[in-house]
């Protein structure tokens, strides 16, 4: 074996795997790696001639290998078998091998004419981890990673490590954390591998303490700054984070600056300067903006130019800046976006309107000239769906109101994205328009959705504090094998009711979108835990829905069915007025064929959490004649969503309800013994034993008026009276415990009765950017509500009212809702529950 003759040429090794010095980042490739390299080269090369002789290579071997193949190697290597090597290629040979990214270290070495190469590898990731990051998500932090190169499986670069380092301070810097500290750490592990662990310390945002505009003299400072989403930290800041400095956040308030001016017709306003100045521990920031305001300009002359497509008229009426109106950029832009909307609804997809200003300084006055630049006529070619991977085509393609082929209508479009997000299915709808490459009169509308949860399943979870422990099984799927159809089925049993449930409901049983739906119930209710007027009742309900759009956001239904109520009453423990409406009617059970007919307008902007929007529903539901009870119940509610800021929402709520009969009254005198009370210990503080009568009997065979008196069954049926109270009416009361009660006997307890007039209304604000995900939403209420015997009972004295704040959580096994009330309008009777929540919802 021929001895090692002398090193050829030699690498300076790098220092290793070291991290524990800061380094400068940088998000290009380093020329300064390359530059070092061709200086190693060029300082070895004198070293190559003096020591040795070119020589032509007969064989070449790799040494050191671990990971990589030597076919690699001989890949890039630019040396083969035959070549004659020398000083030049040498360098070259090592430079080349170095540009791989996979060695630390390159040596060539000669053992006669066999050219020896030997590598130190660069260790391979093993495993990456984040950690200690909030303000940036970790998906896109490993997104970011592996873009720089570090990802698990490839090869280990220090030089990328210390580039994503000062890119990600410069990332935290920019959202105002200027102490975040960033410490990668590197585990060597066997087999050339290593564990990469990056852990960030974020620190406090460094806060806004004071903004200062030099040069206002014309507007309030103040209000300008209102304006701005940087602000000096407030008693709100804990909310919005309006405090927190950021450049991107300070950019954007720079530009409103501007806008703020040329609304009010500052043509020649302009910033100046712009100076940040920060504490020396790095938390505190003042902003300093030198601003030039000018002179106020009117309009004095507005024209429109240009092809107009429709007639100029038409196009004029459009326009809202007005000669002699102070100058608005905003009243231009709304000018400029009517037009292009318009043209847009009728297939002109690329219209533009160029907004030409001639200002006369002199007369401080403003000629305006809209171009109208409609461009080609455009169709559409296709319409793709992206993103459905449980949801069916045509369920997404049926809600549309573009079609292929026709023109585009921006309109038709919006309101396609619209209908998708009232669904229900999907979490996320957007919307692209691509021109079709060599044809530019045609475009692809491509809608992008993310699909959310539709349907669940629940096995033996539920709890509310008015049911206790809910045992059930549910199986719901508003989204059925991706057909859009309806489907649910319960089992449920709790502390007071026994229930099983069926329903199905195809919202396109034909093709213009008229629903069929059904529905199958069998309950048996016992009243006695239920906080309203003790009975008990068992219920087999069956009934066919049909709903109509007659609108784009208006819908009619109608409802059919029968049912059969069976009525349990006892006079020990049941009210006189549900004792005597029983006895009236002389009926246990009350069969009924029912129907009901609906109205519904919605025109809100996303069914899970909508921001803007209203929800109409009036409702008429009656029992036909022939029925045991013949009445009839009228419902409305109204929901109206107005989004006072992005991060602000009002919700204002209204739920009424009123119910009475329309048949005659009916009235029978009955004969009864009467019960009888002994006090068997003369002791006024215990009660008097109770025995009850036996049950009433007919015909009476007597004419003593002891023995018998006259009940009447008249308006509302007991079992069908409005309640008030609880999570979902008037919070802070405990459930349905609201409105008239009525005792069942002399000393007892007065139970709710319930009324035939419900009115509730309500004022939520809710905070969406206040937890940050679409899931739950944070709210601030006030609540405003009764229920009353009927009409003639009404007293807006009577009305109870609370405030107080709630969470509403969408969670996988189901809708959790927490609230916290405060009455604040109560009456020494009633019944408080302050902290109520929710586990699961209705079925």
């Amino acid at each position: 074996m021929a001895a090692a003759g002398p090193n050829l040429q030699t690498r300076r090794p790098s220092a290793g795997v070291d991290d524990s010095q800061p380094d400068v980042m940088m998000t290009r490739p380093l020329p300064r790696r390359l530059l070092a390299l061709a200086l190693a080269a060029a300082l070895a090369a004198p070293a190559w001639a003096q020591s040795v002789d070119p020589f032509t290579v007969t064989d070449i071997r790799i040494d050191g290998l671990q990971r990589i193949s030597a076919g690699t190697v001989f890949t890039y290597l630019p040396v083969e078998r035959g070549d004659r090597i020398d000083s030049a290629r040498a360098a070259e040979a090592i430079r080349a091998l170095y540009r791989t990214g996979f060695f630390d270290d390159v040596r060539l070495d000669r053992q006669g004419d066999i050219l020896v190469v030997t590598v130190t590898e660069r260790p391979a990731i093993n495993k990456l981890t984040v950690t200690g990051n909030k303000d940036i998500k970790t998906e896109d932090l490993m997104k970011g990673l592996g873009e720089a190169g570090l990802r698990e499986g490839d090869t280990y670069d220090r030089l990328a490590l210390d580039r994503i380092r000062q890119e990600l301070t410069r990332q935290y810097n920019n959202r105002g954390k200027y102490n975040v500290e960033i410490t990668p750490t590197v585990a060597r592990l066997d087999r050339n591998r290593v564990d990469l662990t990056i852990t960030i310390k974020e620190g406090k945002a460094a806060k806004i303490r004071h903004i200062n505009l030099v040069g206002t003299e014309k507007l309030d400072e103040e209000q300008i700054l209102d304006a701005w989403e940087s602000r000096p930290s407030n008693w709100l800041s804990w909310y919005r984070r309006d405090d927190q400095y950021s450049r991107e956040k300070l950019s954007g308030d720079l530009e409103r600056l501007n806008a703020f001016y040329l609304d009010r017709g500052y043509v020649d306003f302009s910033v100046d300067s712009t100076q940040v100045a920060i504490s020396p521990e790095r938390q505190d920031v003042y902003i300093t903006a030198g601003i030039t305001e000018g002179d106020q300009y009117k309009v004095a002359k507005v024209e429109l130019a240009g092809d107009t497509v429709l007639p100029r008229e038409q196009v004029e009426r459009l326009v809202l800046v007005k000669p002699d109106q102070i100058f608005s950029r905003r009243l231009i832009e709304l000018s400029s976006d009517s037009i292009t909307a318009t043209l847009g609804n009728i297939g002109y997809a690329f219209a533009q309107v160029n907004p030409i200003p001639d200002v006369d300084r002199g007369n401080k006055t403003v000629d305006l000239t809209l171009e109208v630049v409609p461009g080609p006529r455009v169709s559409v070619r296709r319409i793709q769906v992206k993103g459905n991977t449980r949801t069916s085509d045509e369920v997404i393609r049926r809600e549309m109101r573009q079609f292929e082929g026709a023109w585009f209508s921006q309109a038709a479009v919006d309101r396609s994205k619209i209908r998708l997000q009232q669904l229900g299915f999907f979490e996320q709808v957007d919307v692209e328009t691509q021109p079709v490459p060599g044809t530019p009169d045609q475009v692809d509308v491509v809608f992008n959705v993310k699909e959310t949860t539709s349907g669940s399943f629940v096995f033996g979870v539920g709890y509310s504090q008015l049911s206790g422990l809910t045992t059930q099984i549910q199986l719901s799927q508003s989204n059925f094998l991706g057909s859009g159809n309806r489907v649910a089925v319960q089992a449920q049993r709790n502390r007071f009711v026994q229930r099983y449930d069926f329903s199905y409901t195809n919202p396109y049983f034909t093709d213009n979108g008229l629903s069929l739906g059904y529905h199958l119930s069998y309950r048996e209710f016992d009243n006695a835990d239920f906080n309203t007027a003790q009975y008990s009742t068992t219920s087999r309900i069956g009934q066919v829905v049909l709903g109509l759009p007659i609108t784009e956001t208006d819908t009619v239904s109608l409802m059919v069915g029968a049912d059969s109520n069976q009525i349990f009453v006892g006079e020990t423990y049941s009210p006189a007025p549900i004792v005597d409406y029983v006895d009236a009617l002389d009926q246990r059970t009350f069969h009924a064929w029912r129907a009901e007919l609906g109205w519904q307008r919605s025109t809100i902007d996303n069914f899970l959490t909508p921001n803007r929007g209203t929800i109409q529903r009036v409702g008429l539901e009656m029992t036909l004649p022939g029925s045991t009870a013949e009445y009839f119940k009228l419902s409305y509610n109204f929901s109206k969503f107005w989004p006072l800021s992005r991060h602000l929402v009002l919700n204002t709520r209204v739920d009424l309800g009123y119910g009475d009969s329309y048949g005659d009254d009916v009235t029978r005198n009955i004969c009864f013994t009467p019960p009888t009370w002994v006090d068997h210990d003369n002791n006024a503080s215990t009660p008097p034993v109770y025995t009850p009568g036996p049950a009433p009997s007919e015909p009476c065979l007597t004419t003593s008026p002891d023995f018998e008196r006259t009940v009447t069954a008249s308006g509302l049926p007991f079992f069908e009276n409005f309640y008030a109270g609880g999570v979902r009416s008037v919070r802070g009361f405990r459930d349905n415990t609201l409105g008239p009660r009525a005792a069942p006997r002399p000393g007892g307890t007065a139970q709710p009765m319930g009324g035939a007039l419900k009115t509730v209304g309500s004022l939520e604000m809710y905070f969406p950017s206040l937890l940050r995900t679409p899931t739950a939403r944070v709210s601030a209420f006030v609540d405003v509500g009764n229920v009353f015997t009927d009409v003639d009972a009404f007293d807006a004295g009577e009305l109870r009212a609370s405030a107080g704040v709630a969470l509403v959580w969408r969670a996988p096994v189901g809708p959790i809702s927490i609230s916290y009330a405060f009455p604040i309008r109560k009456e020494d009777d009633d019944e408080l529950e302050r902290l109520q929540f929710t586990f699961g919802g209705a079925f």
